[in-house]
């Protein structure tokens, strides 16, 4: 088994164990500003659209907390098909869809069961930290793209400004994994969590590997101090 291989493996599981405490460890230990985060990703999503029709992927679903707030935003009248190949967290997740236009499916992000030219629109919230290709992920996403379509990315990132980046850094590699291992119960997944985000790509990096993806015009936000940032990605080039 490659090395990709073995790390999505190790993510599956992962998050197939964690699921029944997942919700409660987010809201928990982001004090709920995730769930203001998830709105600011869906209100670009939808920025500068005509009108809320359409059908729009959230990839990386989890428990589908990103696939209800695009559903029930002011004004939405399209269709969510929320996918995640980890099905605990589906499960976990499927009874927020009860009377909501949104269908779940267990695909894995790096190899999508739909057809080119799909989605409206495509979104992951905390997902691509989590792949095993990156950068064939974000292809991926970029297929199943309209030629008008858009990516909005929501992402943890890691604050620049001193003395609040040695705080979050404080509260990210000590308080968060002691609190995450005692209510999950899992050993290691609340150390994964700091270890994937500081090694992951700083935004402006995300930024070019969205380019480099296929996608014409990426901006990036910086949310709460620089501890989150939202891309936007279109496929479409400006002008």
């Amino acid at each position: 088994m490659s090395l990709a291989a073995e790390k999505s493996e190790s993510v599956k599981r992962m998050f197939g164990d964690i699921a029944p405490r997942y919700d409660l460890l987010n809201h928990l230990l982001s004090l709920n500003i995730d769930k203001l985060w998830r709105r600011n990703a869906v209100r670009e999503l939808l920025r500068d659209r005509a009108s809320g029709t359409g059908r729009y992927l959230d990839a990386c679903a989890g428990t589908l907390d990103l696939s209800v707030a695009l559903a029930t935003s002011r004004g939405f009248m399209g269709d969510v098909v929320a996918s995640d190949f980890a099905l605990p967290m589906l499960l976990h997740g499927r009874g927020k869809a009860r009377g909501k236009p949104i269908t779940v499916a267990c695909a894995d992000a790096l190899r999508l069961p739909f057809a080119d030219a799909t989605f409206d629109g495509a979104m992951v919230a905390f997902g691509v930290r989590n792949l095993a290709d990156l950068d064939a992920g974000l292809r991926e996403l970029r297929r199943v793209l309209r030629s008008d379509g858009r990516l909005v990315v929501l992402e943890f990132s890691t604050p620049a400004w001193q003395p609040f980046r040695a705080l979050y850094l404080w509260y990210f590699q000590h308080v968060l994994p002691f609190v995450g291992r005692v209510l999950s119960r899992h050993q290691s997944a609340y150390e994964y969590l700091p270890a994937s985000v500081l090694a992951f790509p700083a935004p402006d990096a995300l930024a070019a590997r969205l380019r480099s993806a296929g996608f014409g015009s990426v901006s990036w936000q910086l949310l709460t101090g620089g501890i989150a940032a939202v891309h936007v990605a279109d496929v479409q080039h400006e002008g």
